[in-house]
């Protein structure tokens, strides 16, 4: 066989593979869509313009079910996803990587590309986007680097399902071809935009980070009357609707506004709050509505009020039980017409928002006796959402306390793992009249007093130390604290060995008579731990 016939057969085998491969897809039909990328990076370097043309080869050519590309901030040593298909918004901002981190990670620390052909069975898959918390996660995937000048500059990934192991190994040479090809335009981006780039990259982690803080899930609480708030604002939070927030004083209004902006249409525009009883009455205007220069001493410039700022998004007005009847005349016609004027000025104003009100006054009451507007309140009393009392959400207040149990111990540096019994005891007799905030001030309290990991009743304030909680008459004096310990101990002894006084008396080092004695004293029931035990091996054994 002689050269020519050689080459023909290279040629040939060369055609057979990228044309008739098992899955009928012809790699042939890319050629054409390379030679325009090529002609877009030598015609504009248009970064956006390119990515936009690469994302669709990759699916509807290639078909691949999921692509990324990725950048690398070199400053912040970061990897953040720039542009993708089959990815939402939240899970784009949730892909962020270091060098070294995960599959993508390593690409760029390494310089090279890997190929994963089951992706569910490799370790170093973090799923960093939750995009596969579904759990279909066995596709193939493969991630290469954008280099140029030898440095690596971010990574183009793909996944889908491989039934052919050449057609797989194709699409990583088309895909490392078309890095090689947008490298300088990539280089080029960087360099121009690299701020920009970063502070994009950074709003979209917090607006991701903000929406899982404050969606309804995240609303501790499994109690009836909370189930009912969640289920209100599930039903409320993606329209416009004006929402009236009603509860006590620390029950969590300002949480609930949060929940409903960040999971309404909005969510991505503004967040505006304005609490309306925290400043004097000649001030509140110009905060809601802004000013004019020269419109009263001290106006030096024009300065945009709240309503504005929060234009295209929410505007949360906290006590607006406590406006003068003036301002909630003005109130009025904002909430009717969307239209408003600055202090001072003529020109109306248009603002395209939804408003979220709260207050912990009886507006009916005030209704009646004219100090709140009768046509305010109906505008304003669209939605009603009444935030139940602590006192009356029972087991939820073990839930928020081990909530904050675990956040304040992280702030304070401390190793607190628990709370006692006699401790909850207390916290769930206790009518909690400063409602959740207050809950969370005595734990934060109680954190900082705990010497040993754990919450005992002593660290509580006194206010929760009362004889109808504790069963005792613990006094203030020091007879009644050593008492108030001894009464801790041998609870919590009772309670760890399933109410056999025999071996809780073993762990106090004390003889059972004496412990019988002690029982006796502060009239505690052994037999309480002793049923709850059983109750317990019972209800495992029908599992």
């Amino acid at each position: 066989m002689n050269l020519s016939e050689i080459v023909q057969v290279e040629v040939d085998d060369l055609t057979e593979e990228f044309s008739h491969c098992f899955t009928g897809e012809c790699r042939v039909n890319v050629l054409p869509l390379l030679y325009q990328i090529s002609k877009i990076i030598t015609e504009s370097e248009d970064l956006a313009k390119t990515l936009t043309l690469i994302l669709s080869v990759m699916q509807h050519q290639l078909k691949i079910h999921r692509g990324v590309v990725t950048l690398y901030d070199r400053e912040s040593q970061t990897i953040f996803i720039h542009e993708s298909f089959g990815l939402t918004e939240d899970q784009k901002a949730r892909g962020l990587y270091a060098p070294g981190e995960g599959i993508t990670g390593q690409v760029v620390e390494s310089g090279k590309p890997i190929i994963v052909p089951h992706l569910r069975e490799d370790s170093r898959f973090l799923d960093r986007t939750k995009a596969h918390s579904d759990g279909n996660g066995n596709a193939s995937f493969f991630c290469v680097p954008i280099i140029h000048g030898r440095k690596v500059l971010g990574t183009i990934s793909a996944e889908r399902g491989y039934r052919n192991r050449r057609l797989l190994k194709q699409d990583v040479e088309v895909l490392s071809t078309i890095a090689s090809m947008i490298a300088p335009a990539v280089e080029l981006y960087l360099l121009e935009n690299v701020d920009k780039v970063r502070l994009e990259n950074e709003n979209r982690r917090l607006q991701s980070e903000l929406k899982e803080r404050f969606k309804p899930s995240n609303i501790i609480g499994n109690s009836k009357p909370m189930q009912a708030v969640y289920d209100l604002i599930q039903k409320v939070a993606t329209t416009k609707t004006t929402v009236l927030i009603l509860g006590e004083s620390g029950v969590g209004k300002e949480l609930v506004a949060n929940a409903m902006h960040y999971n309404s249409g909005n969510a991505d525009g503004p967040f505006v709050k304005f609490n309306c009883a925290a400043l004097p009455e000649n001030i509140v205007e110009s905060e809601l509505f802004g000013h004019e220069k020269g419109s009263f001493t001290g106006a030096v410039g024009m300065r945009k009020g709240r309503f504005e700022l929060a234009d295209g998004g929410t505007i949360f007005l906290d006590e607006v039980g406590e406006l003068s009847l003036p301002m909630q005349a003005k109130l009025l016609r904002v909430i009717q017409e969307r239209t408003f004027e600055r202090v001072g000025g003529n020109k109306p104003v248009k603002v395209d928002l939804r408003i979220i009100a709260a207050t912990n006054r009886n507006l009916l009451d005030m209704v009646a006796k004219g100090t709140f507007r009768e046509d305010l309140y109906y505008r304003l009393n669209v939605f009603p959402i009444t935030i139940p009392p602590l006192r009356d959400r029972g087991s939820d207040v073990v839930l928020l306390a081990d909530h904050f149990v675990a956040r304040s111990a992280a702030a304070a540096g401390k190793d607190v793992k628990r709370i006692s019994t006699p401790a909850l005891n207390m916290l769930m007799a206790y009518h909690w009249p400063g409602n959740v905030r207050e809950l969370e001030n005595v734990i934060e309290r109680s954190v900082i007093l705990s010497d040993d990991g754990v919450i005992h009743g002593y660290n509580l304030p006194p206010s929760l130390q009362t004889s109808e909680e504790t069963g005792t008459n613990f006094g203030c004096s020091m007879e009644a604290k050593v008492e108030a310990v001894e009464y801790e101990m041998i609870v919590e002894a009772l309670k760890t060995h399933n109410g056999n006084t025999t071996e809780a008396a073993k762990e106090l080092g004390l003889t059972r008579r004496v412990l019988g004695l002690r029982i006796e004293k502060y009239g505690i029931d052994y037999r309480i731990y002793r049923r709850s035990y059983i109750a317990k091996q019972a209800a495992k054994q029908k599992a």
